[in-house]
């Protein structure tokens, strides 16, 4: 299967990947958390070309993920900042963060801890069921096709 057909899908991870699916992309997405939002700081962050920030930063915008803003007149300068639909990509990010907090930090642990707000708390992100709370796993998953499913 070729990259620009993920989109085509039937399969919401499929489309997804489409739109984020790329290293930089993801790295991209991460220094939004972080509270970055302009192309001159992402690229110093990444150290890498700009017609790689720029494209990724392009379909993030076609994708409506992020948004440009503009902050300066004269020269007109944007900078990129998360849409609601880029926030819902938070659990993403904060997934891959945690698994490689566990699997690749190293002896002195996590490069960065994530505290939350409401209580003061450093944490751990945590998956549960939108429906009794419970926390789940893979193991306790089961997948079956829905109704945006093709029929056989």
């Amino acid at each position: 299967m070729k990259w620009e057909d993920l989109s085509a899908q039937p399969c919401s991870i499929s489309r997804a990947l489409a739109v984020i699916g790329d290293r930089w992309t993801l790295m991209i997405l991460r220094d939004c958390f972080l509270g970055v939002r302009r192309f001159e700081l992402f690229q110093k962050r990444l150290g890498v070309s700009r017609t790689i920030v720029t494209d990724r930063l392009r379909t993030l915008v076609e994708a409506g993920v992020l948004r440009r803003v503009p902050y300066q007149d004269h020269p007109v300068r944007h900078e990129y900042r998360l849409t609601e639909k880029g926030l819902d990509l938070h659990p993403v990010v904060m997934a891959i963060a945690h698994f490689g907090d566990i699997h690749y930090a190293g002896a002195e642990g996590p490069p960065v801890l994530r505290r939350h707000k409401g209580c003061g708390c450093d944490f751990h992100p945590v998956q549960v069921c939108s429906e009794c709370g419970e926390p789940v796993s893979a193991r306790q998953v089961e997948a079956r096709a829905g109704a945006g499913f093709p029929a056989p």
